[in-house]
């Protein structure tokens, strides 16, 4: 297992940092339009959906999100979906399993995939061509960096449980030392950003709220693997699961970031 997750990181990581950095415009759109496809297929598993029936959701997503592309509508209104959708994702996550039955259809579930990965394919989309390189890599390492300290800090101190019918492993120890870390991340940024004092405070709360955000994309998966009683969302990544597994926090944290960061002052 460990040789696998080496030998796939060896082949993720490049191919990641190739597309990041040396991509721009459509061909940007493309590469992370192919990530969310790949994701949209295992969603279709998530939703209960048979083998043949996951390529034709996948194709689905791909062909709504070359048109929306192509067609040159707004990539905003997308992020405003995901301002409605998440809230009521929370909703959902802290009250399963009592009041599943809003979700639990599989066309919902269907639905429920379009507007978690469409806003997070044009939040990266928007954050790349309008913010710009920085602040797309800054989102990518407060994301890497939450992950990891909600890891380490909920092993050391998690004692209360975040959402336990949902992802037992997870506590609010692991919460509070995801906002430390990012915190202290967003007061590292404000001189790496030349930020004057009102866009540091705007950066420190856009930071807390993706924080935030990332913590929930991560539950809502983990909430339509239980129901479904899957470990992992495929097996597309030896040794890492799939692409939602690897992409779960980026779903929720990409588009609210983008949203937040629209209507800041940065």
């Amino acid at each position: 297992m460990l040789s696998q997750r080496i030998l796939t990181s060896i082949f993720l990581v490049p191919l990641a940092l190739w597309g990041l950095l040396l991509l721009d415009g459509t061909p940007f759109a493309l590469f992370c339009g192919l990530i969310a496809t790949l994701a949209a297929w295992e969603w279709a598993d998530l939703s209960g959906i048979s083998s043949q029936g996951r390529l034709v959701y996948a194709a689905s997503f791909a062909i709504g999100a070359g048109l929306w592309w192509s067609s040159h509508w707004s990539l905003e209104s997308l992020l405003w979906l995901a301002g409605f959708f998440w809230p009521v994702a929370l909703f959902w996550v802290m009250t399963y399993p009592q009041l599943s039955r809003h979700w639990y259809g599989r066309k919902r579930r269907l639905l429920m995939g379009y507007a978690v990965l469409l806003p997070c394919w044009a939040g990266l989309i928007l954050l790349h061509h309008q913010a710009g390189l920085a602040w797309l890599l800054y989102l990518l390492l407060l994301v890497w960096i939450a992950d990891i300290a909600a890891y380490f800090s909920g092993r050391r101190y998690g004692k209360a449980k975040l959402a336990p019918y949902v992802s037992p492993g997870k506590s609010w120890a692991g919460v509070w030392g995801a906002l430390v870390a990012t915190s202290l991340l967003a007061w590292l940024a404000v001189p790496a950003m030349d930020l004057n004092a009102h866009q540091g405070m705007a950066l420190w709360l856009i930071t807390a709220l993706t924080t935030a955000a990332s913590v929930l994309g991560d539950l809502l998966e983990s909430m339509l693997k239980r129901y479904r009683g899957l470990k992992d969302s495929s097996r597309l990544l030896p040794g890492h699961g799939g692409i939602l597994d690897r992409i779960d926090s980026l779903t929720a944290a990409a588009p609210i970031f983008m949203l937040l960061y629209t209507l800041s002052s940065l």
